[in-house]
């Protein structure tokens, strides 16, 4: 969940806001006290692109699209092919109601709603993006906020709801295999030079691998060893199987981290992370709000996570020479655009900054898009539903939508689903779902699996291995020796 924001949305709706809820569960926020939702569509798990064309088609056929705004913000060629899809008759709620399963009148009251409130705002989290089809959502949200000229002032928006504490602030700073911080590509020889001039090295220009191309090659015996800091796929991945196979076959593991999780098991050498408490830095939120992290204790483990990085490096034979926090913040200061402004004392002095934050802003930017987008005119995108491949059948004829241990039946999620969570090691929830993920990102398909449920008086074998595992003692592993060279 979300408890900060939902404290203030929820605020917002006993003052009077309208709420639509796009949802396969009937979640508390649908009837709370002092709380109801104005319309809650309950569609079938993984057609949420089928339900935003359908919202669309309302808003473009019913003339409720800001064409002003459209005029004036966004690419004409791109919009007139975008309205033109969205107008079929296809992707009308009638239409769309066998797919969904969403009454088209309940369809055709939403999009009214949002299109008319003045201030749209729309808030989505895992729902949308972990689905085959996940970033194909993200841009029909896009088109729906651009079409009702809900972007670019206070009270509007497009906000996704991260997953977990600073994704946010970890995308921005480059972890994706293909991106330098900010967003910026590799293969972009000027960003790579301005990295190479500081950090004195020669970068490569080839994007690395995403976590499940990193198994697939671990499999295959061409990726030899990872160094994994805060994350435990083995428990949170799909197809927990294939994803221990990858891991017990990596000639080296080193993981840092708080516990000694799922992970952990297949590590050569554990290093043992620091908490929040533990360490300074930054944190930054879904709304590019950048806070302070700031040290109460000393790290148990004798050295804050920086620290540890640096001195991994350093063996390595990289040497990094940084004092303290603050000086890879002015590090990120001088090589990131949009944190140019950035730096521990403002952050102390304002409370917390909002990037962009730079010369043009040098207090920080409290809303994106204000005027124009940032790309310049804002491009629609048609967004053609495609059905994912995980079909139901007479075997597994339940839609598993995050798997069940203790089974509940109730009337807040819709007949042929099911649902539970997979933060548990003993529910183990993640044997069972697929490899399907996003077409763009590869963020694997948790939200659609075919499953059955049934009645049983023991536990299945691999039930007892995993027990079995949890409570032998941890082995030592052995690094697998180096081949001699050819």
């Amino acid at each position: 969940g979300h408890p900060v924001f939902a404290s203030q949305l929820k605020r917002r709706l006993r003052q009077g806001a309208k709420l639509i809820i796009a949802d396969p569960r009937e979640i508390a926020l649908v009837r709370t006290p002092h709380v109801e939702a104005d319309e809650h569509l309950q569609l079938k798990p993984g057609t949420n692109v089928a339900l935003l064309n359908a919202l669309a088609h309302v808003v473009v056929t019913e003339g409720l699209a800001r064409e002003a705004y459209v005029a004036e913000r966004c690419e004409p060629d791109s919009y007139a092919k975008w309205k033109a899809f969205v107008a079929e008759a296809r992707n009308s709620p009638e239409e769309s109601e066998s797919i969904t399963g969403v009454p088209a009148e309940r369809v055709r009251r939403a999009a009214r709603l949002y299109a008319t409130a003045g201030n749209g705002a729309i808030y989505y989290g895992l729902g949308v993006t972990e689905h085959s089809q996940g970033t194909t959502a993200v841009m029909g949200i896009a088109n729906l906020a651009m079409a009702t000229g809900n972007l670019g002032r206070e009270g509007v928006g497009v906000s996704p709801l991260r997953g977990q504490n600073n994704v946010q602030g970890s995308c921005d700073m480059g972890s994706f295999p293909h991106e330098f911080s900010a967003y910026r590509h590799v293969s972009d020889p000027a960003v790579r030079g301005s990295f190479e001039e500081v950090w004195g090295v020669k970068l490569q220009a080839e994007p690395g691998l995403r976590i499940p191309n990193m198994f697939e090659a671990a499999l295959d015996g061409t990726f030899k060893g990872m160094y994994v800091q805060g994350e435990d796929f083995v428990q949170s991945d799909p197809n927990t199987h294939h994803v221990s196979a990858a891991m017990a076959s990596l000639e080296i593991c080193i993981v840092q981290d708080l516990f000694l999780n799922e992970v952990a098991k297949f590590a050569h050498v554990f290093l043992p992370g620091s908490s929040f408490l533990e360490k300074d830095g930054t944190f930054t939120n879904a709304e590019r709000r950048t806070s302070r992290v700031r040290k109460i204790i000393e790290p148990l483990a004798g050295y804050q996570d920086w620290e540890i990085t640096c001195l991994l490096s350093e063996a390595l034979g990289y040497p990094m020479r940084y004092g303290h926090a603050g000086e890879i913040l002015e590090e990120i200061a001088r090589l990131t655009p949009t944190f140019a402004g950035m730096s521990f004392e403002k952050i102390d002095r304002l409370g917390s900054v909002q990037w962009p934050c730079n010369d043009a802003a040098p207090e920080g930017t409290p809303t994106m898009h204000v005027g124009q987008f940032v790309r310049g005119k804002g491009k629609f995108w048609p967004t053609e539903y495609v059905p994912t491949s995980e079909r139901v059948t007479s075997r597994f004829p339940l839609i598993l939508t995050e798997t069940v241990l203790r089974a509940k039946v109730s009337e807040k999620i819709a007949p042929g689903v099911v649902y539970t969570t997979f933060h548990f090691p003993e529910t183990n929830a993640n044997v069972v779902t697929t490899e399907n993920s996003d077409w763009a990102t590869n963020c694997p398909e948790y939200k659609v699996t075919a499953v059955e449920v049934v009645l049983v008086n023991q536990k299945e074998a691999w039930q007892k291995r995993a027990e079995a595992e949890r409570a032998a003692p941890l082995p030592a592993r052995k690094r697998k020796p180096d081949r001699a060279p050819a």
